[in-house]
């Protein structure tokens, strides 16, 4: 599909949903593909405990993988930290929760990116992929949610709001070094979620459908692969149409 032989890249969040398929498909695809999660029932060479938030931890793995392969051609930030309180309603977030989300999921964005980009910018040349979400970029439409319990955790807009603009902010600084910084933005992915929500969402989308996590793989394929090289500082919308209207 995508010229990717023996590129060493890392997935952050691994171990989840979005992340068991990105590897999946990296490995299809003939790359060093490195998986990296704050668990995994059987760590081994190929999947490390890592906690993004921990800036030992991440140097420390970033010191290693270049260790052993000498590079990092692409790595992935997909890992989706959260509290346990995720998913309350805006008068219900307490102001402790809102600031550990923004800690964990942003500021963890912007520490890998930044050990990463740094060891990119050494070797000449690197692809570093942030995963964004359409509600970074659009309010959501709350009518989706009428039937369940679910809602849009409000946190979680402002926090792929501002992924989506540091993706930008990092690849102006990196270009010069042939590094390139771009984003994803998913529509809703389905993951099992209530019938009801998923009717209204197909309802609404113009492919009346929910992405699966091989259309974001795919994407994620895409941008790490020598075929995008002259791709950085953009945002890829992948949400069956549902921005557009």
């Amino acid at each position: 599909m995508f010229e990717l032989t023996d590129k060493v890249i890392v997935v952050t969040g691994s171990n989840g949903l979005l992340g068991k398929e990105i590897v999946a498909l990296l490995k299809n695809q003939k790359a060093n593909t490195i998986g990296a999660d704050i668990r995994f029932e059987e760590p081994n060479e190929n999947n490390f405990v890592v906690d993004i938030t921990s800036e030992a931890s991440v140097k420390s793995f970033v010191y290693e993988i270049v260790e052993r392969f000498g590079r990092i051609d692409g790595w992935v930030n997909n890992a989706y930290p959260r509290t346990a309180d995720w998913g309350s309603k805006v008068e219900d977030v307490p102001y402790d929760s809102w600031r550990k989300n923004v800690d964990m999921h942003l500021n963890g964005y912007f520490l890998c990116s930044r050990i990463v980009l740094e060891q990119m910018k050494r070797q000449e040349g690197g692809s570093l992929i942030n995963m964004s979400s359409i509600y970074g970029h659009l309010a959501p439409d709350f009518t989706i949610y009428e039937g369940t319990d679910m809602t849009m955790p409000v946190a979680y807009s402002a926090i792929k709001g501002a992924i989506t603009n540091l993706t930008r902010y990092l690849a102006a600084y990196y270009g010069p070094f042939q590094v390139r910084v771009n984003s994803i933005s998913p529509g809703g992915v389905f993951a099992n979620q209530p019938e009801s929500f998923v009717k209204n969402y197909c309802n609404k989308v113009p492919l009346r459908r929910m992405a699966n996590s091989q259309d974001i793989s795919a994407a994620a394929c895409f941008l790490l692969a020598s075929e995008s090289a002259y791709i950085t500082g953009q945002n890829l919308v992948v949400d069956g149409g549902w921005s557009v209207i």
